[in-house]
């Protein structure tokens, strides 16, 4: 095999791998979530330890957030990289034209709805605990500031292909890639 194949290969096993552990990640920070907020309903005396779940949700999206940009990256670099030599698969080129065109915009890969529910549900907990003013100003302070993170992220992942596609193709046209020491290709 030789090393393009090689790389190829690598490429798309690990856009596989990161995809796989981006779903399984969903429910694990769910999970975690839920039985953390549980805990905290059950045991806390305080308002301000609703922070915890929200951290939990928050470390569970920016983990899945990064999975997708980096799967995201992967394929843009495949497609200008590998989908221009002759017989090569076209896998993501294909996907690009067909993702758009899905009727109600297609998947959410970043889970935002769901961890946006989430979100507003791990406020319920707060009310059982009588806050301060301040206390719960802060409190709803960090979850609008999560709310409007997932909100971000969604739309730049709406962008990302676009914009990486034309930084892939950019740099693929104005730097000549220096040959291979091995291959001398």
């Amino acid at each position: 095999m030789s090393l393009t194949e090689t790389e190829f290969a690598v490429l798309r096993s690990t856009i596989a791998t990161r995809g796989t552990v981006r779903m399984a990640l969903l429910p694990l920070t769910v999970l975690s979530w839920a039985v953390l907020t549980t805990v905290v309903l059950l045991f806390a005396e305080t308002p301000v330890v609703i922070v915890f779940p929200l951290a939990v949700l928050v470390a569970g999206f920016e983990a899945i957030h990064a999975l997708h940009v980096g799967v995201e990256r992967i394929g843009r670099y495949i497609q200008v990289n590998y989908e221009t030599l002759p017989d090569a698969p076209q896998w993501e080129s294909t996907a690009m034209r067909v993702g758009p065109a899905l009727p109600g915009g297609g998947i959410d890969p970043l889970f935002t709805v769901v961890l946006m529910s989430a979100t507003f549900a791990n406020l319920i907990p707060v009310a059982t605990f009588t806050p301060m003013r301040i206390e719960f100003a802060v409190l709803a302070a960090l979850h609008v500031a999560f709310i409007i993170r997932l909100v971000r992220a969604r739309g730049a992942a709406a962008r990302q292909r676009a914009v990486d596609l034309e930084t892939f193709k950019a740099i693929k046209s104005q730097v000549p890639l220096p040959k291979s020491p091995v291959t001398g290709m």
